[in-house]
């Protein structure tokens, strides 16, 4: 979807709230993750969502984070809400794909009610998503202590136990909270079947989770919705509908770097498989990508910057995770990753995120191949990690423009060396640049 599309060139301009800034990415768009996740796509999603009628999510759950601002400056940190909450015309869908924490969304809700931001009437929770139990995240922390020094670096949201219960089929659908009864015998059954693997080091209060979600489930109740139904009548009416990813591109179960990865498909078939959406109903892809890269937890990572510099672009960036508050690893912005990225999802566009934060930098280095310690050059990004491992990264170095570009609102407006940065990032990887983020602020926003 959205492969081999040629856009046509537009002057550039910064990013308002006409509805005409995004009118090239069509009724349905995806919006998702090129890198380790962290891109930075909660602020695209928030500019594009005030010209949508609708915002999902596909996938993922609590550990996925956006930190987004509201047009006053009201700051919102989201792990589960769709971006489009901001924007008061727009239905937000929580669609099949998620694995839901009820209490994290009642909790979310409840935070925007406070800061004047009503989700009711608009918010819709799949009936077909997963529930995400606290049990669940009990069993994501005794599996990574059992792994020792080969730990993946979860969350320990409980992620990764829940889609393991939706694949054995023994999950809680969001559906089955409308039957306590059901509900109860579900839960009981997933209790026992926990005590029976980790013995005494399970530690769960079954009675307690019930007692709390005889009155989650009234709050949560009218919200609960089909969302198969949903988005199938919005797209027959001619609703535009955005979608926003969740973690990214190298941290999919099926293409990242496998395990230190989600456990959920955060490509473009997850967009299909977490909504009911048929491929050929999204017309454009949208790739989110940093001007450098991030990663938190563990696993390979070949342009890591070990040095001050690394060091430097943290505390610039402020590349701290949203969900966890650990410090995020930095590097180079990595082309090998960026194309493989590019070729999975079928991006139409990219949207470069944070080049702000460069702006400090004397020269700037981009990983442009890798080459194995025999001098084979890896054309694609490999599946063998020991081989990602053993790969040495050669650079391209690019001169930096060492002045501040924040207020920057206009193509060109930029220094001639950060258009000259963006513009290589088009010809390595082959696929158009079409926003420049420069800055936290939704206005922040450069279109090219």
């Amino acid at each position: 979807a959205g492969a081999g599309k040629s856009p046509e060139p537009v002057s550039g301009r910064s990013v308002g709230d006409s509805g005409d800034d995004f009118a090239e990415v069509g009724q349905i768009c995806a919006v998702l993750g090129t890198q380790w996740g962290d891109e930075g796509k909660g602020k695209l999603v928030d500019a594009m969502a005030q010209t949508f009628e609708v915002v999902a999510r596909a996938q993922g759950g609590a550990n996925a984070g956006h930190t987004i601002y509201s047009p006053d400056g009201t700051k919102h940190a989201l792990h589960l809400m769709p971006c489009g909450i901001l924007n008061p015309d727009a239905k937000c869908v929580i669609g099949n794909g998620c694995v839901i924490h009820i209490p994290t969304v009642l909790g979310e809700i409840e935070g925007l009610r406070e800061k004047g931001v009503t989700c009711d009437g608009r918010l819709f929770v799949s009936d077909r998503a997963h529930v995400l139990l606290d049990l669940h995240k009990e069993v994501d922390g005794l599996r990574e202590s059992e792994l020792a020094d080969k730990k993946i670096g979860t969350t320990k949201r409980g992620i990764g136990p829940c889609y393991s219960s939706k694949a054995i089929r023994n999950g809680i659908r969001v559906h089955d909270l409308l039957d306590f009864a059901c509900f109860e015998r579900k839960l009981r059954c997933l209790v026992a079947e926990n005590e029976k693997r980790f013995g005494s080091a399970f530690e769960y209060d079954v009675e307690a989770e019930l007692e709390a979600y005889r009155g989650h489930i009234e709050q949560i109740r009218p919200y609960i919705s089909d969302s198969v139904e949903i988005l199938h009548e919005e797209r027959e009416r001619g609703s535009r509908i955005l979608i926003e990813g969740a973690n990214a591109t190298m941290l999919d179960l099926d293409f990242g770097t496998y395990p230190f990865v989600t456990s959920s498909s955060t490509t473009i078939g997850g967009v299909c498989s977490g909504l009911g959406m048929a491929p050929n109903a999204v017309s454009h892809v949208v790739g989110v990508a940093k001007a450098y890269t991030t990663r938190v937890g563990a696993g390979p990572y070949p342009t890591e910057i070990h040095d001050e510099v690394g060091d430097q672009i943290r505390a610039l960036g402020g590349e701290y995770g949203t969900t966890t508050g650990r410090p995020r690893r930095c590097g180079w912005l990595d082309i090998v990753a960026l194309r493989y990225a590019c070729a999975v999802n079928g991006f139409t566009y990219l949207n470069i995120t944070k080049l702000d934060v460069l702006s400090e930098m004397g020269e700037i280095k981009v990983g442009t191949k890798y080459v194995t310690g025999e001098g084979q050059r890896v054309e694609w990004f490999p599946a063998d990690l020991d081989l990602l491992e053993s790969c040495q990264v050669e650079y391209e170095t690019l001169p930096g423009w060492l002045e501040d570009i924040s207020g920057c609102r206009s193509w060109q407006e930029l220094p001639a060396n950060a258009r000259r940065y963006v513009e290589r990032i088009e010809e390595l990887v082959g696929v158009p640049v079409r926003w420049i983020g420069v800055g936290p602020g939704r206005d922040a926003l450069i279109t090219k």
